[in-house]
């Protein structure tokens, strides 16, 4: 419900605002980072007209294969670097095929990020960005897909003006100041999807730097100036937060659905509020690389882009009664999630993308000595761990779209780093057994 979203945006507003004794007249700019893949649906008088459409909802898979088709492949994969998959474009389609009363309604389609801007400021507006992850944009037209839109019946009017991700883009509203504390006149300066911004929030903005988060979900980040997608759509490539027709900017994003969720998952069934994350981690630590051959396939929230949108599901194989416990179940699945992201960080090799080296918040389960043992070491990469989180990320934004920040540079003078793993050549070949172990049990059960 993004109503929900509002008010406990709301609510987070005002206990920052309490927390940080925040005087009148200090706040000069605002950033938004959102979850990057959500339709939301507003009227003409901007009222919800219907629960928004997430990114692990997987219902409009076969629109965007059928429209995939109807485009055909050499249209999508240049124009838009990607299948319209399951991604926003195609959410709105189902929309409009199965909910044609609701269709009727629609003044303006947003993400997440927008549908919050719009209640700050009154305006509804998007980004290149956004439309990029929406699979809207043409990136060799460099603006809105008409044959896309014509091919899904969207009319154009439906999509909202972009805005450049560092930009004034809107004002709080005297109403909105009522119901936030927030002064009226306060200016939105930046937005960015979930994904290219916590990349912006490590700093990764050049070719060849990468960036991963294992919350929810996993991903891996990488940026590039060559418009280079995968002939299979299994990795997904977007417009950057500092693209700019002079000097493009891209991401190249692979994602796994079931991460941090998988963890939780097993938190619930281990004792829930009787252990801690840290606890399981200790546990896990007690079983050898490759959890006595018990294997994760960590594929269980919602279609996997890498697995080219088939409902390969959660398995648990190997198991071993006599054998296995609690300390493997915990290794097995941070080794399968680890896997899961590594199949997908071999796509991007295979793409000619330099994985070297990869920087990461010293957050979610790359807190795990487990986890982050498993990532250097399968991938054969140097891990950077920062302080820093997206919400830091949408404030440097914010600060460089208001003019505070003279450059990305000083906007980030003050990143920290915390650490740097480096790979062990003593540990390589033990963790491509786990991997290998891993692919040839996905690969049987993909072949059922």
């Amino acid at each position: 419900d993004p109503e929900m979203w509002w008010t406990y945006a709301k609510e987070a507003i005002k206990y920052i605002f309490k927390k940080a004794e925040v005087k009148k007249g200090e706040l000069q700019g605002i950033g938004i980072a959102y979850q990057m893949h959500g339709l939301v649906l507003v009227d003409k008088e901007h009222q919800v007209i219907r629960p928004s459409i997430i990114w692990c909802d997987s219902r409009a898979v076969e629109i965007g294969e059928k429209a995939f088709e109807g485009l055909g492949k050499d249209f999508c994969l240049p124009h838009l670097l990607n299948s319209p998959g399951n991604f926003t474009a195609s959410k709105l389609r189902w929309v409009i095929e199965n909910e044609p009363e609701t269709a009727a309604k629609i003044h303006k389609i947003m993400l997440p990020g927008d549908f919050i801007a719009m209640k700050l400021s009154g305006e509804i507006l998007t980004s290149e960005t956004g439309l990029s992850e929406g699979i809207f944009w043409d990136f060799k037209e460099n603006g809105l897909s008409q044959k896309l839109l014509q091919q899904m019946e969207i009319p154009n009017d439906w999509i909202p003006k972009a805005v450049p991700s560092f930009s004034l883009q809107g004002k709080v509203t005297e109403s909105a100041s009522k119901e936030t504390g927030i002064d009226a006149g306060v200016p939105i300066t930046y937005r960015a999807g979930d994904q290219p911004n916590n990349a912006f929030s490590l700093f990764v903005l050049k070719p060849g730097e990468l960036a991963t988060t294992a919350g929810t979900s996993g991903t891996v980040y990488g940026v590039c100036d060559t418009p280079l997608y995968d002939p299979e759509s299994r990795v997904n490539t977007f417009v950057h937060v500092n693209h700019s027709q002079k000097s493009p900017s891209y991401g190249v994003l692979l994602c796994v659905n079931g991460t941090g969720i998988l963890n939780s998952w097993l938190k619930k069934v281990m004792g829930g509020q009787r252990i801690s994350y840290e606890e399981m981690n200790s546990l896990g630590g007690g079983a050898p690389i490759g959890a006595d051959g018990l294997t994760f396939i960590p594929f269980g929230n919602g279609v996997e882009r890498i697995m080219r949108n088939k409902p390969v599901g959660a398995h648990l194989l190997g198991l071993d009664l006599l054998k296995h416990d609690k300390r493997h179940l915990v290794r097995a699945a941070q080794e399968g999630i680890v896997s899961a992201l590594t199949y997908g960080f071999r796509i991007m090799k295979d793409m000619g993308m330099n994985l070297k080296t990869v920087k990461a918040g010293h957050a979610n389960m790359f807190l795990s000595p487990l986890f982050r043992k498993a990532f250097v070491h399968m991938n054969r990469v140097n891990l950077e761990l920062y302080d820093t989180d997206g919400a830091q990320g949408a404030a440097r934004g914010a600060g460089i779209g208001a003019g505070i920040f003279s450059s990305e540079s000083e906007a980030f003078q003050g990143l920290e780093l915390l650490e740097t793993l480096e790979p062990n050549a003593n540990f390589f070949d033990s963790y491509e057994e786990v991997y290998q172990n891993w692919e040839n049990r996905l690969n049987r059960l993909t072949r059922d």
